[in-house]
């Protein structure tokens, strides 16, 4: 984990948040403007109308309001099912993360809670409230106008390549935000010389998955107690009540201090759900499920299993360049007091791959997208064991071929298998070399 502290995810605020701040805001907007009743001078003009009209306003914008708001989620909740159904349930968190849809539901909040609040304060007696008037009629055009830019964002947002393209963008940043560079030098933690026998296990006092491992905080931890602290769980992993999650060499011996337990304990943040936020694996997850589900008997959709091998080439091509395995962690002084363990790519291309070879094998066409894919990525290979990986994991699609393939789909097969080892051995001419560009293409 070559930097800590960060997130890889944008706009991480709960959904509610947006909408509560907006409705807090709007009441009081609303109570404040409603104590401004002109009676004469250019303010007069904002609203020609009496009290009824005021009236009449404010409860219009809230019913129409209400009904934008209903009918536009209820077709939302329909789209999100059959999103969750047809590419990965794993893909809602995208929506609910989206600006637009915060920024719709903080508006249609505040168009709702203005006039409502603003109605109370009506005085049949005093002068008309104009400038909140105003306002709750213009707040009425806004919700209409969010309600219409809701329904065509979310029609564009569900589409399999938006959210892949979103997925993808978001797994490029936690890849190029937390590994080192492949030619970064970084020490070996064989080089600390720990003694297995001598640590002592810490277990998680909680069920989850690891979201975040807070390396800055383990290493003054380990530093105050002159400990060294080895993380034994990766973000992305899921953890169990009681089972270890780091292992502690402390220096003075004995039982360790509980301060210290409780130390490593908070730097492994744990929660109900995956998130991407040091978790590079769960973007290569959400496009491994949207393809996998595509070579499903219910929806038959090689291509877009095709264009998800597409995105995830692109980010295998990030790993090579990438400094993977466990990293080491000093103090100011130079003291090694953290190991943090990692994936490695073996781990990436199975995840990219596995699944999608089992299920999809039976399709030539999804067998011939692998091994394109690993082509494109072979050619980014920095040493002989990332090329021997992808070797490997070409072998293992080829051997998902089954044995009553047509001749001609068993031929592109193996001849994609055939461009993979020459992309190895940095043959690019004949990797590449086609007839029409049908190597390429899907």
């Amino acid at each position: 984990m070559g930097r800590s502290g960060q997130s890889a995810e944008r706009s991480r605020l709960p959904l509610w948040v947006g909408p509560t701040v907006a409705g807090v805001l709007a009441a009081a907007a609303a109570l404040v403007l409603t104590t401004i009743r002109p009676t004469s001078g250019w303010l007069t003009s904002l609203w020609p109308g009496d009290q009824d009209a005021a009236s009449t306003v404010f409860q219009v914008v809230v019913t129409s309001v209400v009904t934008v708001t209903t009918l536009t989620f209820s077709l939302t909740v329909v789209a999100l099912q059959l999103a969750s159904q047809q590419f990965s349930p794993r893909l809602l968190r995208e929506v609910t993360r989206d600006r637009v849809t915060k920024g719709v539901l903080s508006t249609l909040t505040a168009a709702f809670v203005f006039p409502i609040v603003a109605i109370r304060q009506l005085d049949s007696s005093s002068p008309v409230p104009a400038v909140s008037a105003l306002v709750a009629l213009l707040l009425g055009i806004a919700a209409f106008a969010a309600g219409l830019t809701f329904i065509a964002h979310m029609t564009r947002l569900l589409r399999v390549d938006t959210l892949m393209l979103k997925v993808h963008d978001e797994t490029r940043i936690a890849i190029e935000t937390f590994y080192p560079d492949y030619d970064e030098p970084l020490d070996d933690p064989d080089q600390l010389g720990l003694d297995q026998s001598a640590g002592q296990l810490v277990h998680a006092s909680d069920s989850g998955y690891v979201r975040t491992v807070d390396v800055a905080r383990l290493v003054r931890s380990a530093r105050e107690h002159d400990a060294v602290v080895r993380i034994e769980t990766r973000p992305g992993d899921h953890v169990v009540r009681r089972t270890p999650i780091a292992t502690v060499w402390h220096g003075q011996g004995g039982e360790l201090p509980g301060e210290l337990v409780a130390e490593v304990r908070g730097s492994v943040d744990l929660g109900y759900e995956r998130t991407l936020d040091q978790d590079a694996g769960f973007g290569f997850r959400q496009l491994e499920d949207i393809a996998v589900k595509a070579v499903s008997p219910s929806i038959n959709d090689p291509v877009t299993a095709a264009t998800a091998l597409g995105h995830m080439g692109d980010l295998l091509s990030r790993v090579l360049g990438s400094h993977l395995g466990p990293s080491v962690h000093r103090d100011d002084d130079g003291v090694g007091r953290a190991v943090v363990p990692d994936r490695d790519l073996q781990y990436y291309l199975e995840l990219s791959c596995g699944q999608l070879r089992r299920f999809g094998g039976s399709e030539p066409t999804v067998l011939t997208s692998i091994l394109q894919m690993l082509r494109d990525v072979a050619v980014s290979c920095r040493d002989d064991e990332q090329r021997a990986q992808i070797a490997r994991a070409a072998d293992n699609a080829v051997a998902q071929l089954p044995d009553q393939a047509a001749e001609d789909d068993a031929a592109a097969v193996h001849d994609m298998r055939r461009r993979v080892r020459c992309a190895l051995s940095g043959d690019l001419v004949a990797a590449y070399a086609d007839r029409a560009g049908e190597t390429r293409s899907i």
